[in-house]
């Protein structure tokens, strides 16, 4: 493999521990939140756009830091950088915990969303370069389960502990994992670095730029107004910086995001089809968690046990995904995952009202969950088989920074046509926001579905030419095919 790497000092099996963990809390911070939203607003108070920023602080960091925390592993050493990313991880959760007012909440949650963005690119740079090919596959099908058990367990453990503790037990949860990996992961990772790796010091401040204009325009678009002087500036400022971002990756020598890569259908369209689903799943759940609890009044812990059968499909469902991608490749099975998430996200749309019963949410619930276990399964291998070993870091930051934008937009889009349509006023006031945000949230994921066609099927290599896409060079070929 092309990379300038020491000798391991821990096995595999570590590697896979520690990484998985980190990856754990990573994605668990996405939605532990949402169960805790009602008492978070009730302790400490605030709008509706200040709920959405305690998630979007962190959704919004994470997101637009990813690829420079890749970036700054590949050149200063993956593993210095892991340990750096999880010690500032751990800090922000106890101050997170400890904030006094809603200001500080999100300061601590933006601070969060840093440590994540150095961390979680390189959990698997860290994994693929630990793990002999042979077994490859089997450790990234592991990682992405125990990813998929966080967005399953998040909104449970977040209602749960802020029921029976208090919703700053959310964060604390962070602090005691964390300090138990950090010597783990000095003493058990081996260090590496990617060869004649730079900054793109213009690449960072042109995507960050872009992406907090955007999502801070249409988080405070109601609020504001649509057509006031500062949303319509972050809006147009946003999409200028994010369109002189992807001219950048077409002209720079070393760009942070290589456009290129786009041009491999594998890479376009499970990023394309990941960022779409992300906006779908995280603004609607962030709408239907509130439901459950200020609609059907339920507490958080029966809010979190009750949406189980959407977010803990994934721990059922994920073996059997695994199984069918490693039989037909990984397109059939993620687009058929997308378009049951939008029928249940569309199902969801039609039975809610006040009053509504369980039983029927249900199927709307399984059928979300199935096609979310379908999707998670295979896309961490697509992922990491459609660019070159040195370039597999980068391309989980993106991968990872895509997810989070779209989480972000999600939250910010699905927001504000609540925000349009109804509010917090009464339970059928609730409800009018809610429909018409879940039919939009189901529509986009059914647009990633169709993005998902546009994988290769069958099973190929990055070192088979496919389209014009990064070619693989002899010397970098693994010795078993990775299935995509």
């Amino acid at each position: 493999m092309n990379q300038n790497q020491q000798t391991p000092r821990g096995s595999a099996a570590w590697a896979l521990v520690i990484t998985s963990v980190a990856g754990f809390m990573a994605a668990l911070d996405n939605l532990v939140v949402t169960t805790a939203l009602p008492s978070i607003r009730e302790d400490l108070g605030g709008a509706l756009e200040d709920l959405e920023w305690t998630v979007n602080a962190y959704t919004l960091t994470f997101a637009v830091l990813l690829m420079l925390g890749a970036a700054l592993g590949d050149r200063f050493g993956r593993r210095r950088l892991f340990v750096a990313g999880l010690t500032i991880f751990t800090g922000a959760s106890a101050a997170a915990a400890l904030a006094s007012g809603i200001d500080a909440l999100v300061a601590a949650r933006a601070v969060q969303g840093v440590g994540a963005a150095i961390m979680m690119p390189l959990t698997l740079t860290l994994l693929t370069a630990a793990v002999p090919a042979a077994r490859r596959g089997a450790a990234l099908g592991i990682f992405s389960a125990v990813t998929g058990l966080a967005v399953a367990s998040g909104p449970l453990i977040g209602g749960t502990l802020t029921e029976h503790m208090s919703w700053q037990w959310i964060f604390w949860l962070n602090v005691p994992i964390g300090l138990a990996l950090l010597p783990l992961a000095r003493l058990r990772l081996a260090e590496s670095y990617a060869p004649d790796a730079r900054l793109d010091v213009p690449g960072t401040l042109l995507v960050s730029g872009g992406l907090f204009g955007v999502v801070y325009g249409l988080v405070n678009g109601n609020a504001h107004g649509w057509t006031s002087t500062r949303v319509l500036f972050a809006l147009i400022a946003g999409a200028v910086l994010l369109v002189s971002f992807v001219w950048h990756g077409h002209v720079a020598a070393k760009p942070m995001l290589p456009m290129r890569l786009f041009r491999n259908r594998a890479f376009f369209g499970i990023n394309i089809a990941s960022l779409l689903m992300f906006l779908g799943m995280f603004g609607s759940i962030f709408l239907l968690s509130q439901f459950l609890q200020g609609v059907a009044g339920y507490s958080p812990t029966e809010a979190g046990l009750r949406m189980l059968p959407w977010t803990g499909m994934p721990l059922l469902v994920a073996p059997v995904a695994g199984y069918l991608s490693d039989r037909i490749g990984g397109r059939p099975v993620i687009a058929a995952g997308l378009a049951l998430q939008a029928v249940g996200l569309g199902l969801f749309a039609l039975v809610i009202e006040p009053g509504v019963s369980y039983t029927a949410q249900l199927p709307a619930l399984v059928l979300g969950g199935v096609g979310m276990a379908l999707y998670f399964a295979p896309a961490a291998s697509v992922v990491m088989s459609s660019v070159r070993p040195a370039e597999q870091g980068i391309a989980s930051g993106a991968n990872n920074a895509l997810r989070e934008v779209g989480g972000a937009l999600g939250i910010a889009v699905l927001g504000a046509v609540f925000a349009a349509q109804g509010g917090y006023e009464s339970a059928e006031a609730f409800t009018d926001g809610t429909v018409p945000a879940l039919w939009i949230g189901a529509a986009v994921v059914a647009v990633a579905a169709l993005v998902a066609l546009m994988i290769p099927g069958g099973r190929t290599t990055p070192d088979e030419p496919e389209d014009d896409g990064p070619v693989r060079s002899t010397a970098d070929a693994e010795p078993e095919r990775i299935a995509v």
